[in-house]
């Protein structure tokens, strides 16, 4: 008998990450992780899988190993191991097989590692900080003032900054000498060898106003140091880059909209020196691209002299696309029905590997001939967890609001029967640009086979649906996106299937702004968990980590000209408004949307009253949900069903045998 998907998911599935192709496209390295039953530590391993078969072997004995790189002439493979102070280092190992050696040892750790083309050096990025003292100093064991000069002195995840910078570095494969190649003030990453190896392309910020505004640029330098170049004038932000065959061009994903910044929704320019960009792609697809330095850029293909390959966005859906750089036509390769997380290439530009991800699968490898545009699987770790415990199916539905189409997805639980009445849960995202896409998505998955129908919308905000829709909410906070989420919630209410007296509202960063928002305006919600939200826009300004950057884009610009309106978005000034039994749950090591937002939300609810209890996980960053310890991600889930089922009960479960819900064409 199928079982529910439920909050042991966390443990039970596997997951795969950082595909890299040899160079021959005979085998794909890649990441395996897996969380230990005894000591519920997730352990990653580097595996190898023959591309004709499939068939993975494990090639690296480490516990914590991650970013494989084959070298371009086949005979190694580099990757990332942590040293005994946890600092992810390189180490290489023979394709052939063997034992791994260490090859660097910096205090700041190591990021991006990029070989040269004729594999005798790595280029990689670490961070450099003054004042830090030397590991054998005396004085490293002792406790340290902090003194902050500039606004961005810390990161959510990373921690602290203060005054460090990345910067890049070259490690020579023989020996191991290791020299620094960029200075100065500004974080650098992504490095790639030009195809004759006496250049690297980066992306750095360092241009003046960096703590305001999150701006990059592409920089190229000599790989045996000098002054750098900058080839991104006239584009505000980059997000991907690689070079061209004959390395007199480059390909980026950037942006030339300050309001916009590539991460949030780029497009694909041509760059050379000394010209203007030239853009090869339109607002039909957000072309991925990196949100340095958690996630590096995902990689993108000169395939020819004329067709560049690279991974894209539309409507929810990623796919593999290929432009042309003379006249900047571009098609779909292969995709779609899925959210593609990862590419990696061989180096003929022939075959892909894709990490793909669908609403019932959480992400498995799938080779791509580049030709054709044929997938074929070649893993499938989660296929008896998942043949035991079926994942809910979905439809997607468009409606039209305010002169823009809103489409959202619907969850249905097991042997869903449209004669019966179920309980229904809001769903809401973060962001506000992120999207709820065709992928597998935890929350949704462990309530709808828990028995509840599941609402997930993309309002205005929402990336992968053009820029002038994701830039819909900039300075209208609980706005329009308000309007879109109760209209669609409107829609589906009205449904016979629906018990209008049992309904539910979910939502986590922005998500958990939303929630906040949406019960502080409407009360015909039971019950409501709330993560890690943005409660008071005023606070946040001067306490998350992005409170500037990010905030006088989103909320109307600096808080000393726009209070007003600062307090008129936020949920806080509405908390005498709430009904809903709200619980509340946050990392106290979030530094993105701080814990004080919650504190603040708790401690006003409260002193009016209102029915709230709140949940804070120790030494969890905003990103916890994906990267926290595993017993904490599983009681997230855990609390979010017993309030729901605490309040508007337990999830129906289906008596008749039904068809499945078909998923939307």
């Amino acid at each position: 008998m199928p079982s529910p998907i439920t909050p042991e998911l966390v443990v039970e599935l596997t997951n795969v990450a950082d595909p890299n192709l040899s160079p021959d496209g005979n085998r794909v390295a890649f990441v395996q992780s897996s969380i230990d039953d005894d000591s519920l530590r997730e352990q990653s391993r580097i595996m190898v899988a023959d591309m004709s078969s499939g068939e993975a072997t494990l090639f690296t004995g480490g516990d914590d190993d991650g970013s494989p790189k084959h070298s371009p002439d086949g005979a190694s493979l580099a990757f990332v191991r942590p040293d005994g102070k946890e600092r992810q280092q390189i180490w290489i190992i023979p394709t052939s097989g063997g034992e791994a050696r260490q090859l660097t040892s910096v205090p700041g750790g190591v990021t991006g590692i990029a070989w040269s083309p004729d594999s005798r050096s790595i280029a990689f990025a670490s961070d450099v900080d003054p004042d830090l003292p030397p590991d054998d100093s005396a004085s490293a064991s002792l406790p340290r003032t902090k003194v902050v000069r500039r606004i961005r002195y810390r990161g959510d995840t990373i921690g602290w900054r203060g005054d460090a910078f990345r910067h890049l570095f070259v490690a020579d494969v023989e020996s191991g000498e290791t020299r620094q190649l960029t200075d100065g003030e500004g974080d650098d990453s992504a490095p790639t060898w030009s195809p004759d190896g006496s250049k690297i392309a980066f992306i750095g910020d360092r241009r003046d106003g960096k703590d305001i505004e999150t701006r990059s640029d592409v920089y190229l330098i000599a790989s045996a140091g000098g002054a750098l170049e900058h080839w991104s004038e006239g584009l505000s932000g980059i997000a991907a880059v690689t070079w061209s065959p004959g390395g007199d061009a480059l390909a980026v994903v950037g942006s030339d909209r300050n309001e916009a910044p590539a991460g949030w929704q780029g497009w694909v320019y041509i760059l050379q020196l000394g010209q203007a960009p030239r853009r090869l792609t339109d607002d039909s697809l957000k072309p991925a691209g990196s949100y340095a330095p958690l996630i590096p850029p995902p990689d993108m293909r000169w395939t020819s002299d004329d067709r560049i390959a690279f991974l894209a966005d539309v409507r929810g859906e990623s796919a593999l696309y290929e432009a042309a750089v003379a006249d900047g036509g571009f098609h779909r390769i292969a995709g779609g029905r899925a959210v593609f997380t990862a590419v990696t290439f061989d180096a003929a530009g022939r075959r892909a590997v894709v990490l793909s991800a669908t609403p019932t699968s959480p992400g498995d490898l799938h080779r791509v001939d580049l030709e054709s545009g044929a997938m074929t699987q070649l893993t499938a770790y989660n296929r008896e967890y998942l043949q035991a415990h079926p994942p809910a199916r979905f439809e997607k539905f468009t409606m039209k609001r305010a002169g823009a189409d809103i489409e959202s997805r619907l969850f249905f639980p097991p042997n869903f029967d449209p004669t019966e009445r179920y309980p229904l849960i809001l769903d809401i995202h973060g962001g506000p640009h992120g999207v709820f896409g065709d992928a597998f998505d935890n929350i949704q998955q462990v309530l709808a086979t828990a028995g509840y129908v599941v609402l997930a919308v993309n309002p205005r905000g929402t990336s992968t649906y053009g820029v002038d829709f994701m830039m819909a909410v900039h300075g209208d906070w609980g706005g329009e996106d308000y309007l879109d989420i109760m209209a669609a919630m409107d829609e589906v209410s009205a449904r016979d299937y629906i018990d209008t007296s049992r309904l539910g509202i979910t939502g986590y960063s922005y998500g958990g702004f939303m929630s906040s928002w949406i019960i502080g305006h409407d009360t015909r919600f039971g019950a409501a968990v709330v993560g890690a939200p943005c409660i008071n826009l005023s606070s946040m300004y001067g306490t998350s980590d992005i409170g500037v950057s990010f905030g006088e884009v989103q909320w109307g610009g600096r808080r000393v000209d726009a209070l007003d309106a600062f307090l008129e978005h936020s949920p806080l000034t509405y908390a005498q408004n709430v009904e809903t039994p709200v619980l509340l749950m946050h990392g106290e090591a979030d530094a993105r949307c701080p814990i004080e937002q919650s504190e603040q939300y708790f401690v006003a609810l409260k002193r009016l009253d209102k029915e709230v209890e709140f949940v804070r996980f120790p030494d969890s960053a905003h990103s916890f949900l994906r990267r926290g310890h595993p017993k904490l991600r599983m009681e997230y889930l855990t609390r979010l069903l017993d309030w729901m089922a605490g309040h508007i009960g337990a999830g129906a479960s289906s008596r008749v045998e039904s068809e499945p819900v078909p998923a939307d064409d």
